[in-house]
């Protein structure tokens, strides 16, 4: 049996989808159905049903919780043999979605050096699955990214723990028109349905988006123009006046004070969101353990909320 065969199962587990396991996997659909195949003939029996949506067999449920013990007894070792190496004992590696690596993440380090000192870490920025799986894998100590309540990360509290570190809301926001007002507009209506960027499945806060979406469907006109997994794509085709997009109030805060973005709707149609940071519960490197206790300081002291721009009470109406 081999190593990858595990983790190809494992995010077929997250996914569901072996078009997006593959490509996070980086590999080619049928390449990667063969891996599967593979680890089911060394087991002996099907693992995932290969059905819409696609879903564990009961020997699949099975073995999934000895694939991921394995994974990380493995993962552990690895840690642990790493940190005999002094340059990889004193980095803190942080993997960390698109959306927060740009605009929190640099102040929220800064908050945590200016009370424990200078600090040596690594930033891989991606989207939320890949995120996830590399926490998983091991490839990064921590994870940090939105973690809005309607979205399920599929990191059990068993096995993972996590703080708390700032918070956030998704905001619609379009560019204004001549009278000052959203050029695109909620809830849109029947003659005119309004132009909607959206985010891709890749995207943990598109999905807490998409899950309002679906809880104020009978009342939406909207028509879906666009699609990417960054946020920052999406706020450049708003700014070309492609349609409006759901984007972290933190991202375009500016922009919403200097009447360069409007809000493209009222305040019920904003997503608060945490951002959260994430671990596995088994032991880290001795200074990605001391990180994580200082990041629980500063959260009990309440820096996060001293360090982080106060959010407005209502975006500016559409």
């Amino acid at each position: 049996m081999e190593f990858k065969w595990l983790e190809d199962f494992l995010s077929v587990v997250d996914t569901r989808n072996f078009t997006r396991s593959a490509e996070l996997r980086f590999t080619t659909q049928p390449a990667f159905s063969r891996r599967i195949r593979s680890l089911e003939e060394w087991v002996g029996t099907a693992l995932i049903e290969r059905s819409n949506p696609i879903c564990l067999t009961p020997a699949g449920q099975k073995f999934r919780p000895a694939a991921e013990e394995v994974l990380r007894r493995l993962l552990q070792v690895r840690e642990d043999i790493r940190s005999l190496d002094g340059a990889a004992a004193t980095t803190i590696s942080i993997t960390a979605t698109h959306s927060v690596s740009l605009t929190f993440f640099p102040r929220w380090i800064r908050c945590i050096e200016e009370r424990k000192g200078v600090l040596s870490t690594r930033l891989d920025s991606n989207h939320l699955e890949a995120c996830v799986q590399a926490l998983q894998k091991g490839r990064a100590h921590f994870m940090l990214c939105h973690a809005p309540s309607s979205v399920d990360l599929h990191l059990p509290p068993d096995n993972y723990s996590s703080i708390v570190v700032g918070s956030d809301r998704l905001v619609p926001v379009s560019v204004p028109d001549a009278e000052g007002g959203a050029q695109h507009t909620l809830p849109g209506s029947r003659k005119q349905r309004a132009h909607y960027l959206a985010y891709a499945e890749t995207s943990g806060i598109g999905r807490a988006v998409d899950h309002m979406l679906q809880r104020r469907a009978a009342q939406l006109h909207l028509e879906r123009v666009f699609v990417s997994h960054l946020a920052g794509v999406l706020e450049s085709m708003v700014r070309a006046g492609r349609g409006l997009a759901w984007l972290p109030e933190s991202q375009v805060r500016d922009d919403l004070a200097a009447g360069r973005l409007v809000a493209a709707g009222d305040a019920s149609w904003t997503v608060p969101v945490d951002i959260r940071l994430f671990r596995q519960n088994e032991s880290l490197a001795p200074k990605s353990e001391e990180f994580w206790s200082a990041v629980a300081d500063c959260e009990a002291a309440g820096a996060w909320r001293e360090a982080q721009p106060a959010l407005a009470a209502n975006p500016a109406p559409g």
